[in-house]
């Protein structure tokens, strides 16, 4: 079933041409001079062709005449120019197939504009809308620049376990996963026994692939990872999703600085990459959500980013006028508020603040020589605040062992964890991504659960 896709029609501009086309309609009116204009579209573009029907054709009357929209057909015409304004060529149909009716009288997106809420309630129907199927486009190609920035610099792919044992983060914020009846779960002295499991062991969805990154850092070099992740913090905000998907690069013989200049690389990258692939999309989102959003993609291409230390930013924010929700001072984790404080209002581009306290962050990060701080990095964006968060990992074998006690991680759950710090340990670094948060920063769009085909949320399993 051969078809000719619509941007590759109105990229070429070819008048003379027979083609067929299939897609939905997204409307038909009817002409005085005794044929139809249908506009359709087939996801592949945000523009939609334009099909001229003259009322002679075979089922002008008993099929043409019913199209509404929402309707899925195949067209078969010739292309030629086209007399109105705004497009420079259409397509005389010669044959027209109804493949799928859409009752006008049931089929939700009969309005041009529909709220994101409601739309959120219709997953299965939204990616029709001009929104989110500029959103689909935007992150597949995101996700394909992601891939190439990687390849480029000789990085390997590797596919980290979604199903794991070890908790990351050590929140404790894990779905589990079990193969035990429910109804009739085996204890042992009063608690559940684990052994009798599918893997014998307590076992969760993962939250991070880094740590299994990090073992083929150690013998490959460069390695990265982009899939999902999951986490079950009972949080049913605009920023939050139960299941999210993470780019996770990890380096051997990389430190803290080298670290930071692969992350500033790769967003530069992401966003040229962005506005050359993707120019109608995203002047859609500037026109629409953001008229701002080009002049912040361009700016923050040519733009050295800010660069300083964690301690400094508590200063600054101390000594501002600004109130903030939650109070400023040395130790405490830093809030989306004082995030984007710093980015728009201290210096109006991208920032990247590096050596947090010890405390406020996970186990797995290097211990500066101070003892208090670490080697960790976040790099801040306007409208978003933190984007990537990374830091070069601890490489010695008794730091990380106090630092797993410190934080209540059983050693012996991170066994082979502490192995690679006794057999050829060296210096490595990495960050994590949330390709969500990336996709809202380059769509301007305000609530995650727009930029996730189908967003997993506290209470919201089903479409």
């Amino acid at each position: 079933m051969k078809r000719n896709k619509i941007i590759d029609i109105l990229s070429a501009e070819t008048t003379g041409s027979r083609i067929t086309v299939m897609g939905w309609v997204r409307t038909r009116r009817e002409s005085k001079g005794g044929f139809s204009f249908i506009e359709m579209n087939d996801g592949s573009c945000l523009s939609n062709l334009q099909v001229i029907v003259d009322d002679k054709l075979e089922n002008y009357e008993t099929e043409v005449r019913n199209l509404q929209t929402g309707c899925s057909i195949r067209v078969i015409g010739t292309l030629v120019a086209s007399p109105a304004k705004g497009q420079s060529i259409e397509l005389q149909a010669e044959e027209i197939e109804v493949y799928g009716w859409a009752d006008p009288d049931t089929y939700p997106l009969q309005k041009k504009r529909h709220s994101f809420e409601f739309l959120r309630t219709i997953a299965h129907l939204r990616p029709r809308t001009n929104t989110f199927g500029a959103v689909a486009r935007v992150r597949n190609a995101m996700a394909f620049a992601i891939h190439t920035f990687f390849q480029k610099r000789g990085f390997i792919y590797v596919h980290t376990p979604i199903i794991t044992g070890s908790d990351c983060e050590g929140a404790g914020e894990m779905f589990r996963v079990t193969a035990f009846d429910l109804e009739n779960v085996p204890k042992k002295n009063g608690e559940t026994d684990f052994e009798k499991d599918f893997f014998n062991q307590p076992a969760g969805l993962t939250v991070s692939g880094q740590l299994e990154a990090e073992i083929y850092a150690l013998s490959m070099g460069d390695v990265y990872t982009f899939g999902p992740t999951f986490r079950a913090e009972n949080s049913n905000t605009s920023r939050h999703l139960a299941e999210f998907w993470m780019v996770e690069p990890e380096m051997a013989f990389c430190d803290l600085e080298g670290n930071i200049d692969l992350a500033e690389a790769f967003l530069k990258y992401l966003f040229d990459d962005l506005l050359k692939n993707c120019e109608e999309d995203l002047a859609f989102f500037n026109r629409f959500i953001d008229s701002s959003l080009l002049e912040t993609l361009k700016t923050l291409i040519s733009e050295k980013y800010e660069r300083l230390d964690y301690t400094e930013a508590i200063k600054i924010l101390s000594k501002s006028k600004q109130k903030f929700e939650f109070p400023v001072h040395w130790g405490c984790d830093l809030q989306s508020e004082h995030e984007r404080y710093l980015t728009e209002k201290v210096f109006n581009k991208p920032v990247v603040l590096t050596d947090y306290p010890r405390e406020i962050k996970p186990f797995y990060m290097k211990v500066n020589e101070d003892g208090k701080t670490v080697r960790a990095m976040d790099l801040l964006v306007p409208k978003i605040g933190e984007i990537i968060g990374g830091s070069q990992r601890e490489d010695d074998h008794d730091m990380l062992l106090e630092r797993l006690k410190e934080t209540n991680l059983p050693p012996e759950d991170y066994w082979w964890y502490l192995e690679l710090r006794k057999f050829g340990s060296a210096p490595h670094a990495g960050f994590g991504l949330g390709f969500e948060r990336l996709i809202q920063f380059v769509t301007g769009l305000s609530n995650i659960r727009d930029v996730m085909p189908f967003p997993r949320t506290p209470g919201n399993v089903s479409f």
